[in-house]
C-alpha cells in the first residue's frame, strides 16, 4: 500500500501449505465464498456468506466480525444463520455475530450468512470524477467486517469466491480468475471470480465500475490486465502498461508469482494503491501521475510481501510496507542505475528523520493496539526500508537475495513475524543477527554522530573520533571518504578513535559517500 498525500499527511479450497491462524482462536477459516447483490437505486447491499472453517479446539461457539448496523442507519443486520439448513442460534453485537453451536477440534463446518445493510466503510460506494457510480472494496487494515463477516485478522488467511449480481451496465473485477460471467433477466448480470490461493481479509475485494478493459500481455503464463474507466482509457492503457516490466523483476528475484493473473485497476481507494490479492486498486488521478512506475513497483511487491507472506499482526506491518518500499527501490536501481537507489535511500532517511521528531518509536511499535492506520508512517515504510538496505550492505547480495527467496518460499500463503525473518537470514547467512535486527526494529531513534577529524602531518595520518551522541548504542560500519579513498570504520562504542594513513593534508572527508547507513552526521575538522 502507498499512503495517499491527500488523505494522510505524510487478497473451493486449493492449498498445500499450512493455514494461517489467529493465535487462541477456536476457529480457522478455511474458504468463504459471498454471494452479493448491488444495486443503482441505493447503497443497501444483500449478501450470503457461506464459511468454511475448522476448529482448533473444542468449543460450544465462536464468532465472526461485522459491523451491525447503527443509528445512522449504516451497519449490516444478520438475518439468518445455517448449517446443512438448519438455523443456528447467534447474537449480533456492535462489531461481531456470535454463534452458538458446538464443533469438536479439527472438524471442519460450512456457515451460512444472510445479511444486509449499507456498508459503513470497506465497501466505498460513490461516483468517480466523471460522475459514474462505482463500488469499490478497501479493506485495509481490518474494515473488510463492514461489509463481510469474516475473521478480519491478518492471520488468518483463506480461499475466497465472490459470487456478484449487479447492473449489467458494470463490469466486475476481483481476485483471482473470473469462472463465470451470465446475463440475468432485469438487466442485471452475475459475475464469479475464484481465488484458490489463501489471502488475509485486507486484501479481499470486488471492483465494480464501468471500466475499459486491456490486456497488454503475458509474463510467463500470467496474464496481465488493465482496468480504467473508460474516459481515461488512452492515458490508462499506456501508463498501466509498465506492470510487464515489473512483473519479471520480482519473480526473477523473489520467487514465482501466487496468483492467476495480475489486474492493475484504476479505482477509488482512499490510499495511493492497495495492495489487493492479484486485482491492485490505485487511486484515481494514478493513470497520468508521473510516480505510476514506482507505484505500481510498491504494490506489485506486495504480492510477495504482506499478500503472499504476511504479517502475524499489524506490529510487523514493515514486513510488508518496508519489503514493498525497498524492493521498489531496487526495481528502480536495477531499471535506471545506483544513483538512483542513492536519491532515493537519502530521501527515505529525511522522511525517517523528520517523523522521528513527531513520534519516537520503533519500527515493531508494540504501543499500538487497535488504530492501526497510524503505523501508515515512514517507520514501518521508509525505516523498514533502510534496515533491509543496511542488510544487504551487511550480508552482500547474494546472501540477501537468497535469504528473501528463501523467507518467501517459506512464508507464502502463511504468516510471519520480525523474529521468523531474522531466523531465516540467519540460517541464510551464517551470522547472528539478533543484534542487528533488535537495534534498528526495536530501539526507537537513530545514530547521531559527531564526526571529529585531526591531521597528525608528521605520523602521515588523519585521526578520526567518532561519538554515538545519542543514549542507545548502536554497532555498525560507518563508511568515510578521504579526498575519494573509501574507509570502512567499525563503531561498536560511545566513542572510537582511528588513525587512518593519508598522503597529504585531506581536502575532503564526506561520511556515509554511498548512502548505507541510517544516521546523521556532524563532521568537524579539528
Amino acid at each position: 500500500m502507498r499512503k495517499y498525500i491527500a488523505f494522510f499527511s505524510a487478497f473451493f479450497i486449493v492449498h498445500s501449505g499450512v493455514y494461517a491462524q489467529v493465535p487462541g482462536s477456536a476457529i480457522d477459516v478455511q474458504h468463504y465464498s459471498f454471494a452479493l447483490q448491488l444495486n443503482d437505486a441505493n447503497n443497501n447491499i444483500k449478501g450470503q456468506a457461506t464459511v468454511t472453517l475448522k476448529f482448533l479446539k473444542n468449543a460450544t461457539e465462536f464468532h465472526l466480525n461485522l459491523i451491525k448496523k447503527n443509528s445512522t442507519g449504516k451497519g449490516m443486520l444478520v438475518s439468518a444463520i445455517t448449517e446443512n439448513g438448519k438455523k443456528l442460534k447467534f447474537v449480533q453485537d456492535t462489531d461481531a455475530v456470535n454463534i452458538y453451536t458446538k464443533g469438536k477440534a479439527n472438524s471442519i463446518h460450512n456457515y451460512k450468512l444472510s445479511y444486509a445493510g449499507v456498508p459503513a466503510d470497506g465497501l466505498i460506494i460513490s461516483t468517480n470524477n466523471f460522475g459514474h457510480r462505482t463500488f469499490f472494496g478497501d479493506n485495509w487494515p481490518n474494515r473488510a467486517h463492514n461489509w463481510l463477516p469474516c475473521v478480519d485478522e491478518p492471520a488468518d488467511k483463506a480461499s475466497v469466491d465472490f459470487i456478484v449480481t449487479a447492473p449489467d451496465h458494470y463490469q466486475v473485477v476481483s481476485n483471482g480468475l473470473k469462472i463465470k460471467e451470465q446475463q440475468l433477466p432485469n438487466h442485471l448480470k452475475l459475475t464469479h471470480w475464484h481465488e484458490a490461493v489463501v489471502v488475509p481479509t485486507k486484501v479481499m475485494v470486488i471492483g465494480v465500475a464501468a471500466f475499459a478493459i486491456d490486456h497488454p500481455g503475458d509474463v510467463g503464463n500470467i496474464p496481465v490486465y488493465t482496468y480504467v474507466f473508460p474516459e481515461n482509457k488512452a492515458v490508462g492503457f499506456k501508463s498501466y502498461a509498465v506492470a510487464k516490466e515489473i512483473l519479471p523483476f520480482f519473480i526473477n528475484r523473489v520467487g514465482p508469482y501466487s496468483y492467476e493473473k495480475l489486474a492493475n485497476v484504476q479505482s477509488k481507494t482512499i490510499f495511493g494503491g492497495m495492495e489487493n490479492a492479484s486485482a491492485i486498486f490505485y487511486f484515481e488521478e494514478s493513470v497520468s501521475s508521473p510516480g505510476i512506475e514506482e507505484l505500481m513497483a510498491h504494490e506489485i511487491a506486495h504480492q510477495w510481501f504482506g499478500d503472499g507472506a504476511s504479517e502475524k499482526s499489524f506490529w510487523h506491518l514493515w514486513l510488508s510496507e518496508g519489503f514493498a518500499t525497498y524492493m521498489t527501490n531496487l526495481y528502480l536501481e536495477n531499471k535506471y542505475g545506483v544513483d538512483t537507489l542513492k536519491k532515493r535511500m537519502l530521501a527515505d532517511r529525511k522522511k525517517v528523520l523528520g517523523f522521528e521528531k513527531k513520534r519516537l518509536t520503533p519500527v515493531v511499535d508494540t504501543a499500538v493496539n487497535d488504530q492501526y492506520m497510524q503505523l501508515l508512517n515512514a517507520n514501518s515504510y521508509e525505516k523498514g526500508g533502510w534496515v533491509l538496505h543496511m542488510l544487504r550492505r551487511k550480508l552482500g547480495d547474494d546472501l540477501f537475495w537468497k535469504g528473501v527467496h528463501n523467507y518467501y518460499i517459506k512464508y507464502k500463503g502463511s504468516n510471519a513475524n520480525t523474529d521468523d525473518l531474522r531466523l531465516v537470514m540467519e540460517q541464510t547467512s551464517g551470522q547472528n543477527l539478533k543484534p542487528f535486527f533488535d537495534q534498528w526494529l526495536r530501539t526507537a531513534g537513530h545514530p547521531a554522530l559527531n564526526i571529529a577529524w585531526h591531521y597528525d602531518a608528521d605520523k602521515g595520518v588523519v585521526n578520526i573520533n567518532i561519538e554515538q551522541k545519542q543514549d542507545a548504542l548502536y554497532e555498525f560500519p560507518l563508511e568515510i571518504s578521504i579526498d575519494g579513498q573509501l574507509h570502512s570504520i567499525l563503531v561498536n562504542n560511545k566513542t572510537v578513535t582511528t588513525p587512518v594513513a593519508v598522503k597529504a593534508k585531506p581536502q575532503d572527508i564526506v561520511a556515509d559517500p554511498n548512502v548505507n547507513l541510517l544516521a546523521t552526521f556532524d563532521v568537524i575538522a579539528n
